[in-house]
């Protein structure tokens, strides 16, 4: 599948099946290593890893058969959580691509030192959980374009398709606080609202907008 259709298709994940990511762990690993070429993180897959979710906030949290995750880590500094969102996303949608199931997680796991590296200087961000899920999860209920965006009613059809495309984009507790902005005839600004993990969500609207809207037809303010 495409890019465009792996983001349609992706959904949120806790219940994972009994199984090795097998040969899809390869590929991911190769775009983990793209994506930390390109942004400087410090991105790791942990594989056959029990422990950290099976603790009482992973309960909580309805997280079940999570053997495998991706650790967002890189250098402190305040595009981190924007870098980790982004990048992350990337990851995100190369895994559905590979027939993999994921879930963003901040808070519902505990912190196994021995599994990942966290250099001086770095911190690390939150997880993904990935893996064989258990179901294909379920879409999210959504805002409205006009909820999340700025722009004249003769706004160009990429626009509009960039925010459709943030609109599919996962954020936390699904509180889609983020908005986009048409501020000239290729112009686009992106703004995170306030609440917890904003600038998070903000990367990954922003990468999904990117691929809606695609990158030819604007820059960034």
């Amino acid at each position: 599948m495409d890019l465009m259709e792996a983001m349609r298709r992706r959904h949120s994940v806790r219940a994972y099946q009994d199984r090795p990511l097998g040969a899809a762990a390869a590929e991911l690993q190769q775009c983990i290593e793209q994506c930390n070429r390109e942004s400087g993180l410090h991105i790791q897959l942990v594989q056959n890893e029990p422990k950290a979710f099976a603790g009482r906030m992973a309960r909580y949290g309805h997280f079940s058969g999570v053997k495998n995750y991706i650790v967002l880590i890189g250098k402190k500094g305040e595009k981190l959580e924007e870098q980790c969102g982004y990048y992350g996303e990337k990851i995100v949608l190369r895994a559905q691509q590979l027939g993999l199931n994921t879930c963003w997680v901040a808070l519902t796991y505990q912190k196994i030192p021995e599994a990942f590296t966290v250099a001086a200087g770095e911190k690390l961000v939150l997880v993904i959980a990935v893996g064989y899920g258990v179901t294909e999860g379920a879409a999210h209920k959504s805002k409205s374009a006009g909820a999340v965006s700025h722009a004249p009613a003769d706004a160009p059809q990429w626009f509009r398709s960039g925010v459709e495309a943030a609109l599919l984009a996962p954020t936390a507790v699904n509180q889609q606080k983020f908005s986009f902005s048409l501020t000239g005839p290729n112009r686009v600004s992106a703004k995170a609202g306030f609440g917890f993990y904003t600038k998070v969500d903000l990367g990954i609207a922003k990468y999904h907008f990117e691929l809606g809207a695609g990158t030819e037809n604007f820059t960034w303010l």
